[in-house]
């Protein structure tokens, strides 16, 4: 409770149930006299952190919090019972601890079962009924913005094979970069190059997250596709990092070396010149 009160927090107290005290001494006192009626609850305040949205929190007075904290305990079925919560101002995110007396002027403790669960809900209905951005809301948009991220990575990728045709590993990153994606090597501990992840509009994301065929292996199979044989003639299962060559995994180089051993083949060709 010291730590809701914290007035380097930028603290204030937003709503204050069947209390009296002025510090928060005085109110675990006023706590404790009520939970001295039950002998069988050892954990007997209740904590709770309601966070709007930092969109939504720079429009909340202290009259909406308040609503919001009344219908958060009406939403988690607490009832009638001493409470004291605090919105904390000194980060953008505003925010309301929130703490709850277990123990109700009856002796009983509330049952706290799934209670973290149970109060995800209680924010998503309060959030709803206040007509605030919810949790599912934000969760659609960040998917929805993902979706969007992943289509344009795999749209530069495919106008980066069909323009600059790259012919090794090193040549397909220099030509993303042209084309305004960032592509990052994953090294393993043995130093060996296992994948690839690409930086666009501040995400950072696995080849595989982004498109099936943006594994690293695949990209080495489409580069193949285009430039047939001369992929294994180059060497150009490797790549140049800062001036130094870092080869593939082993596992990796074989796919690669198969599917063009294999795409040769099939065209009846043979494998070398």
């Amino acid at each position: 409770m010291s730590y809701g009160w914290n007035q380097e927090k930028d603290s204030e107290i937003v709503l204050k149930e069947f209390l009296h005290g002025d510090s928060p001494a005085e109110i675990t006192k006023e706590f404790k006299m009520l939970q001295d009626q039950n002998h069988n609850c050892t954990k007997n305040t209740l904590s709770f952190v309601i966070s709007p949205t930092i969109e939504d929190g720079r429009h909340l007075d202290k009259d909406e919090l308040h609503a919001i904290t009344k219908r958060f305990m009406h939403e988690m079925k607490l009832g009638e019972r001493q409470a004291i919560a605090f919105v904390h101002r000194d980060k953008e995110h505003k925010h309301i601890h929130l703490y709850a007396n277990r123990i109700d002027f009856r002796g009983v403790a509330y049952k706290d079962s799934f209670i973290g669960k149970r109060s995800q809900l209680a924010a998503e209905r309060t959030a709803e009924h206040m007509g605030l951005t919810t949790v599912k809301q934000i969760q659609f948009e960040k998917e929805f913005n993902l979706r969007e991220i992943r289509t344009e990575i795999k749209r530069r990728h495919d106008l980066t094979m069909g323009q600059f045709k790259p012919k090794s590993f090193g040549a397909y990153v220099k030509a993303m970069e042209a084309n305004g994606v960032k592509v990052i090597p994953t090294i393993n501990k043995q130093n060996k190059l296992q994948g690839f992840r690409f930086g666009f509009d501040g995400h950072n994301l696995k080849g595989s997250e982004v498109h099936r065929n943006m594994s690293m292996g695949n990209i080495g199979k489409e580069m193949s596709m285009i430039h047939g044989r001369s992929i294994l003639r180059d060497n150009n299962v490797s790549i140049k990092l800062a001036g130094k060559t870092v080869d593939l995994t082993p596992n990796l180089a074989l796919k690669i070396t198969k599917f063009i051993i294999k795409r040769a083949v099939d065209r009846g060709m043979g494998i070398g010149y």
